[in-house]
């Protein structure tokens, strides 16, 4: 009998899961599946539960909820996973707001779609980041499956946070006219090793900069609209420090990933980067706040370290 560590969070979907977790349930005991069923409480409790599972002996992983929950999944898999070792199998049931990491990956959509993958246990291998992130309280360190996000863009997430009467994409653009207030644009000092593995630098005052392992974040913003998943490579976006009205005309473009000409973003492929900035930063990490003040960061690539459930 097929063994799977659930875990279910209630809150995605603006409460989506706790409607569908019975629905969930029943779908993956019907198709015979033994389940160590477990639901978060909060923020970080994801990383706990995958942990503890992988530590006792869980290889396969089925995350229920957005791309914040997938995230954590990750990370507690990492976590508990030596180095250079693939971290487990990890099938996704997509009941968040974006969804980014399973639409790019290739994982199925609907429930039952999902179900059917698992046990056709049809697969593909994709990267992992591993970053390092400077704060006032020390060092921060968390992988991510899709995207990271320095400056406007994590401001974006951050104000997106307070939004709760809209859903999808329509979240993220009304997010980004509130950021467009309140965000500053600090110097950036950006070092990289490309992938012929020669170092480059990039030293300026700047929006934003975005590094993807996936074309898409947000939701829709296609920042990173080259990047593959398993090339063991980042993708990486460095946006000029922009007035408000390029801002809104890079905007769209952006939304359609038709901005790789544009001289107000500049588009890279590397294996490492690190980015330091002249004043604290928000930070997001696979559409999650991981901090509000961050000096610097460090991003490395794991080639192709997680094992995900994509459509058969």
């Amino acid at each position: 009998m097929l063994t799977a560590k659930v875990i279910l969070n209630p809150y995605a979907g603006r409460g989506k899961g706790a409607k569908l977790g019975p629905k969930i349930r029943q779908l993956l005991e019907g198709a015979g599946m033994e389940l160590d069923w477990s639901e978060t409480t909060g923020p970080g409790h994801a990383i706990q539960l995958a942990r503890e599972a992988k530590e006792a002996g869980h290889t396969l992983f089925i995350a229920a909820g957005g791309d914040g929950t997938v995230s954590e999944v990750v990370n507690g898999m990492a976590q508990a996973t030596p180095p250079g070792e693939t971290v487990g199998t990890l099938a996704v049931l997509p009941i968040g707001s974006g969804n980014d990491f399973a639409d790019m990956a290739g994982c199925p959509r609907a429930l039952a779609e999902v179900v059917a993958a698992i046990q056709a246990r049809t697969t593909r291998r994709v990267d992992l980041c591993r970053t390092t992130i400077q704060t006032d309280q020390g060092p921060l360190v968390r992988y991510f499956d899709n995207n990271l996000g320095m400056g406007f863009e994590a401001q974006v997430t951050v104000e997106s946070y307070k939004i709760t009467w809209l859903r999808g994409v329509a979240i993220y653009v009304l997010a980004v006219l509130r950021a467009l207030r309140r965000y500053d644009q600090p110097f950036f000092d950006i070092r990289w090793v490309d992938e012929r593995g020669q170092e480059q630098h990039v030293a300026q005052r700047s929006l934003m900069v975005s590094l993807g392992n996936s074309r898409r974040t947000g939701g829709g913003f296609y920042v990173t609209p080259d990047a593959i998943m398993d090339d063991g490579l980042l993708d990486m976006g460095i946006a000029a420090a922009l007035s408000t009205p390029r801002i809104l005309i890079l905007l769209p473009q952006v939304m359609m990933g038709l901005h790789r000409n544009s001289s107000a973003i500049r588009l890279v492929r590397c294996r490492e980067v690190r980015v330091t900035t002249s004043q604290p930063v928000p930070i997001h990490a696979d559409g999650e706040v991981v901090t509000e003040a961050a000096t610097q960061v460090e991003a490395v690539v794991e080639p192709r370290r997680l094992e995900v459930v994509v459509k058969a």
